[in-house]
């Protein structure tokens, strides 16, 4: 149905949310690069610890202004909020240095480094009457609205449980953050953020009690890890993470009356030859019990989750829609919480009760 013309004249009145990015890591590059087209968001200025790498970046992601410390892009004016793609032991910092400097903040994940961490960072934003989204690009992605709305419409009857995965080869381990315990690497908090955040979303819950079981790296991170999750009401979920497999992304959810499977991928394409290399991401629901009911092909539209997930966050922004934020902060707190005791669980080799 064609909107009415006072309505598309007011939303396209509405100014972009303008974002500075700190830090010029690869993933600061993919996401200014995906989210270019959009009229929402519009990426203003760019930071690093290097006047020289903060120049570099600018000129060649074609974003506007540059500052040569974290503080100075804190201090810009022109700047409304921040993305924040710094190494996981950084995140609980510079948020709260941000939410002083009156900025929103779109944080990678994971959020932060433990439940404390989260707590603070929650309280801050809260304190300086800013937003604070932890920022999982697949949980934006139509697909994901998709598939709640199977899970909400009875589409596979009453959640029972969910086997979800993440897993890749890591590229020059040497040098990788992922494998620094200091900088908060590991496959749990890398790649186990990503399940743990789509078993969340499904139970609607953080877990009772999780038990973890672990392979180290000669660093000391967790280079894969596999989990039992239980929940109070006896459903449970296997969680599978690892930085030394092929890459796979999958999860099943079974229920009373029938199966979700999905790839819940953060980025899709339904074009082949994707310059960046998105592919189709699968979502298929089988409505019934017997292995003769066959799958049913959900098609979704596609796109950068990160695009999708900087839009989102500006509508929230713009329709100071603390609510949705709070709702998203209560998931950050359980995924935080079942994060580290699963960490607990792994290095103690016992259960541990959330």
């Amino acid at each position: 149905m064609k909107k009415p013309a006072s309505a598309r004249s007011s939303r396209a009145a509405t100014p972009p949310l303008r974002i500075g990015v700190l830090g010029v890591a690869n993933i600061a590059k993919q996401f200014v690069r995906d989210v270019r087209p959009s009229r929402a968001v519009s990426v203003v200025a760019v930071a690093s610890r290097s006047e020289e790498n903060a120049r570099a970046f600018a000129a060649a992601q074609g974003v506007a202004r540059w500052h040569g410390s974290y503080e100075a892009l804190l201090a810009d004016p022109e700047v409304d909020a921040i993305y924040l793609p710094l190494p996981n032991s950084l995140h609980a910092e510079w948020a709260m240095a941000a939410a002083r400097h009156g900025k929103h903040v779109l944080c990678e994940k994971p959020l932060a480094l433990g439940v404390m961490q989260v707590q603070a960072m929650l309280d801050a934003a809260r304190q300086h009457g800013v937003m604070l989204l932890e920022g999982y690009p697949w949980w934006f992605q139509p697909q994901t609205g998709d598939m709640l709305a199977l899970l909400h419409s009875g589409a596979i009857g009453e959640v029972r449980s969910v086997q979800a995965s993440f897993g890749f080869t890591l590229g020059n381990p040497q040098a990788n953050i992922r494998m620094k315990p200091e900088l908060g690497g590991g496959a749990l908090l890398d790649a186990g953020s990503y399940v743990t955040s789509l078993i969340r979303l499904v139970m609607g819950e953080a877990p009772k009690s999780v038990i973890a079981h672990a392979t180290w790296a000669d660093s000391g991170v967790d280079i894969s890890l596999m989990a039992t999750l239980t929940f109070a009401d006896g459903r449970r979920a296997q969680l599978s993470c690892a930085m030394d497999a092929a890459n796979h992304r999958r999860a099943t959810i079974m229920g009373t009356q029938g199966t979700i499977e999905t790839e819940y991928l953060n980025h899709t394409s339904d074009a082949p030859g994707h310059p960046w290399g998105y592919l189709p991401s699968q979502l298929r629901v089988r409505r019934g019990t017997a292995n003769s009911v066959p799958f049913e092909e959900i098609r979704s539209p596609s796109g950068s989750g990160f695009r999708f997930c900087a839009e989102a966050f500006a509508q929230v922004v713009a329709a100071k829609d603390f609510t949705a934020v709070e709702r998203a902060a209560q998931a950050s707190l359980d995924i935080a919480a079942t994060l580290e005791a699963l960490a607990l669980s792994a290095r103690e080799g016992h259960a541990v009760e959330l």
